[in-house]
């Protein structure tokens, strides 16, 4: 599974990681990407999805 929203494009960032040292070492941040059937021009498919794209109703869920 990608690590890409299909709808909005949010994926992966990179930044990184500050121990109590102040030492510096690279960590990523993944999106919470869910596998959803969705209803798409009246057929149903499969898409990954974001969390926020399906709480804000950008995607209609196919039951």
């Amino acid at each position: 599974m990608s690590r890409k929203c299909e709808i909005c494009g949010k994926g992966q960032t990179s930044g990184n990681m500050v121990s109590h040292s102040n030492i510096h070492s690279k960590r990523k941040w993944n999106a919470n990407i869910q596998s959803v059937r969705v209803n798409d021009n009246g057929t149903v498919r499969r898409m990954n999805v974001c969390t926020r794209c399906i709480k804000s109703g950008k995607v209609t869920r196919a039951l």
